[in-house]
């Protein structure tokens, strides 16, 4: 295994896209360079109704009834293995096509809030581990040390709140 780290970009600048990401103006920018860790560790992909370009790409067999979502909010599970059943051997299958959660789904997010990947997700966890981001004005310290703050927040008042939902929430409020 190498220790290699991989570059996250300018924390400030980062914020800002993942904002505009999580509010829908844009499609997250991950440079992922090959890796499908978040495609191959047992997620299930959340798919809203009103999503009907990625429904039709997604066989009506692979979608399930979203728990505790409205009627026609659906989730794609993952195989035997924990492999998105879109994920083919160059990558993607449905790549411009995939649903809103794929779009925005960055894991950046965990190293930019401190909070730590589910332990099942250990492919996350070992890319997480791995990002760096340039966090040198002081603009960016305070951003980093809100974020952080937010995250510590969220795992003290809601304990049971999934990592995922966590370091994102701790984007939205910091």
């Amino acid at each position: 295994m190498t220790d290699r780290t991989f570059d996250a970009g300018e924390l400030t600048a980062w914020l800002a896209g993942m904002r505009a990401a999580l509010r829908g103006e844009r499609a997250a920018d991950v440079p992922c360079g090959g890796c499908t860790a978040c495609c191959t560790s047992s997620q299930f992909v959340h798919i809203e109704p009103d999503e009907t370009d990625a429904l039709a790409h997604i066989p009506e067999a692979l979608r399930f009834p979203a728990p505790g979502q409205p009627r026609g909010h659906v989730v794609l599970g993952y195989d035997e293995h924990g492999r998105c059943p879109m994920l083919g051997d160059h990558g993607c299958t449905i790549y411009e096509h995939r649903p809103g959660a794929c779009r925005t789904y960055d894991c950046r997010v965990f190293a930019a809030t401190g909070v730590e990947p589910e332990p099942s997700q250990p492919a996350v966890r070992e890319r997480v581990r791995r990002w760096r981001f340039t966090v040198a004005s002081p603009e960016a310290q305070e951003q980093r040390r809100a974020l952080e703050r937010a995250a510590a927040t969220l795992a003290e008042r809601h304990p049971d709140l999934h990592a995922t939902a966590r370091a994102v929430a701790a984007v939205e409020a910091a």
